[in-house]
């Protein structure tokens, strides 16, 4: 990959779509992850205004720490970012006091919370009249469907969701993003333990990176390892179970006849 010129070209997209939407800058939901520190780089580096939103719910102190130190970091790096901190806990305790506890499993109340993120995203895009940028990248994003719909996936523009996560790693080296960022293990921030990305989906993304490129190449290896025939099992079921995710919403059209009698 030519990362010079993939930053570039990147960098003019962001430019030419906000310059045509007639809107006025980017906001970036930041994570403490490197996707989010990639593409708020990104946003910062076309010189439209940017602004950086933490919002932790539970977070850990790590995973808070890491975003409010981007934030610093690309503040002090270009005069059109700005970055608000804002704890949605309270909004999230409360959200979840009124339903029924039947509705409450873990999941659930997880995809609750990047709702809610993306809701106060769009309440500040909304206000300052900004673009809501989404930080997926193609595993995630078209791969895996690994974010949540109508949260992470509730957004106006994807700036990176062409690049694998290798890619956004290498990009992420280039663009000189906080090593603490670069090393941190990959997580979604929505749960109250540990777990990473890697847990949760069951594979590494270097393994999910050669699942994709084994299925497009529709060229079978002659013979293919139990672990390699494990990765595909997981990957194909992630992608069979998420198709809902990444397709366009069904319609149901209407035969002219019906409609004209």
């Amino acid at each position: 990959m030519n990362i010079v010129k993939v930053e570039q070209h990147i960098i003019k997209w962001l430019t030419d779509y906000v310059s045509k939407s007639g809107l006025k800058g980017f906001v970036v939901g930041v994570s403490g992850g490197i996707d989010s520190a990639v593409t708020s780089t990104l946003c910062a580096k076309t010189g439209y205004p940017t602004l950086l939103l933490n919002m932790p719910i539970h977070q850990k102190s790590r995973q808070f720490k890491r975003s409010n130190d981007h934030i610093s970091w690309l503040e002090k790096k270009h005069h059109n970012v700005s970055g608000i901190t804002i704890d949605l806990t309270k909004i999230f305790e409360s959200y979840s006091v009124s339903l029924p506890s039947q509705v409450q499993d873990d999941l659930s109340m997880a995809n609750l919370r990047s709702r809610i993120r993306m809701s106060n995203l769009y309440v500040f895009a909304s206000n300052y009249q900004y673009l809501v940028v989404g930080t997926g990248n193609k595993v995630e994003d078209f791969g895996v469907g690994f974010y949540t719909k109508y949260g992470d996936g509730g957004v106006d523009i994807s700036p990176i969701a062409d690049l694998l996560k290798s890619e956004v790693f290498s990009l992420a080296k280039h663009l000189g993003i906080l090593p603490s960022i670069q090393n941190a293990s990959p997580t979604d921030g929505l749960w109250d333990d540990d777990r990473n990305d890697e847990d949760q989906l069951g594979a590494t993304y270097e393994e999910l990176e050669w699942a994709m490129h084994y299925i497009e190449a529709k060229s079978g290896l002659p013979s293919l390892t139990e672990q390699q025939k494990s990765i595909l099992n997981i990957y194909n079921q992630h992608h069979k179970t998420n198709q809902h995710k990444m397709l366009p919403i069904p319609v149901c059209n209407i035969p002219g006849e019906l409609k004209n009698n």
